[in-house]
C-alpha cells in the first residue's frame, strides 16, 4: 500500500486479535525501524473482526505512518486475509506473519538470507533442528500438526516439512503469481501456494526459526480434523485437475 517502493511489506492477517495483535506490531515496530528505516510497510488485514481490533489499528496507524489497515467486513477466512495483504503489497520481499507473535519478528533476517541466496520462497519451519532455535509447543497439538504435515505432504507431494507455520517470506513476482493463481480462502491456503510453488518451479528454501505457541488460537485441529481432512481431499482432487501456465520467471 506504499506509494514508494520498500524493501520488505510485512502482510498479518488478524481476526478478533485485539489482544495478541498489539504487542507484536510493537516489537515489529521497534525491529522494522531499526533495520528498515524508511523502506518498510506493515499491512494488517481486519478479517471481519468483532472483537473492537479495528478501533485499535485505527489509533496505531495515526502515529505510525508505515503501517496500514486493508479491513474484509465480513470474516472470509486467513487464506483470503493473506491474499489481500500480499497482493496490496509493495515490497520487495514480502513476509506473512502470524498476528500472535509466535515467531519474533527478528527471525525474518534468517528468511530474508535464503531469499537473498537465491531462493523464491523462505518458509520458516518448527520441526528443522539447528543450533540455538528453541520451540514451545504443547505436545499434544504438535503431534496433530506433525501427523496432517505428514499426510498432507505425501498427498501433495511436497518437499517442505513444517507446511502450516505462518511465517513465510516471498519474492515480490512471485508472491504476486502464486497468490493472484490461489483461491483457498482458510486452512489449507499454505499447502496450496506451496503446490502451486513446486508446480511453477520456484526456489524453496526451509528455514529453522524460533517459535513458541501463543494462548488463543482459532483452530482445534483435532475437533476439526474430519472437515480439513476432506478439504485437503478436494484440493488434492482441484490441482491433479487443473492446468496452470508453468512462468517464464527464469528470465525475470
Amino acid at each position: 500500500m506504499s506509494d514508494n517502493p520498500v524493501d520488505i511489506s510485512v502482510v498479518v492477517p488478524a481476526y478478533n486479535e485485539a489482544q495478541r495483535l498489539p504487542p507484536f506490531l510493537t516489537t515489529a515496530r521497534d525491529y522494522l525501524d531499526a533495520k528498515y528505516p524508511n523502506s518498510y510497510e506493515v499491512i494488517v488485514v481486519d478479517d471481519g473482526s468483532r472483537d473492537g481490533l479495528g478501533n485499535i489499528l485505527a489509533e496505531m496507524t495515526e502515529a505510525w505512518p508505515q503501517l496500514a489497515v486493508a479491513t474484509h467486513f465480513e470474516n472470509r477466512g486467513k487464506g483470503a486475509a493473506v491474499r489481500t495483504g500480499i497482493l496490496a503489497a509493495g515490497g520487495g520481499k514480502i513476509l506473512f506473519a502470524d498476528a500472535d507473535g509466535a515467531t519474533p519478528i527478528e527471525e525474518e533476517a534468517k528468511l530474508a538470507e535464503a531469499i537473498a541466496a537465491g531462493a523464491d520462497i523462505a518458509v520458516g519451519s518448527r520441526l528443522l533442528a539447528a543450533a540455538g532455535v528453541e520451540r514451545s509447543r504443547n505436545w499434544a497439538r504438535g503431534l496433530a500438526g506433525r501427523l496432517f504435515a505428514a499426510v498432507a505432504r505425501r498427498l501433495l507431494n511436497l518437499s517442505v516439512r513444517d507446511t502450516q507455520c505462518g511465517f513465510k517470506m516471498f519474492r515480490a513476482e512471485p508472491a504476486r503469481r502464486l497468490f493472484s493463481t490461489a483461491r483457498e480462502n482458510r486452512y489449507l491456503f499454505d499447502l496450496e501456494i506451496l503446490a502451486l510453488a513446486a508446480r511453477f518451479q520456484y526456489r524453496v528454501a526451509e528455514v529453522p526459526i524460533r517459535w513458541h505457541e501463543v494462548p488463543g488460537g482459532h483452530l482445534r485441529l483435532s475437533r476439526e480434523a474430519p472437515r480439513v481432512l476432506r478439504d485437503l481431499w478436494r484440493l488434492h482432487r482441484r490441482l491433479r485437475s487443473e492446468a496452470f501456465e508453468v512462468p517464464d520467471h527464469r528470465k525475470s
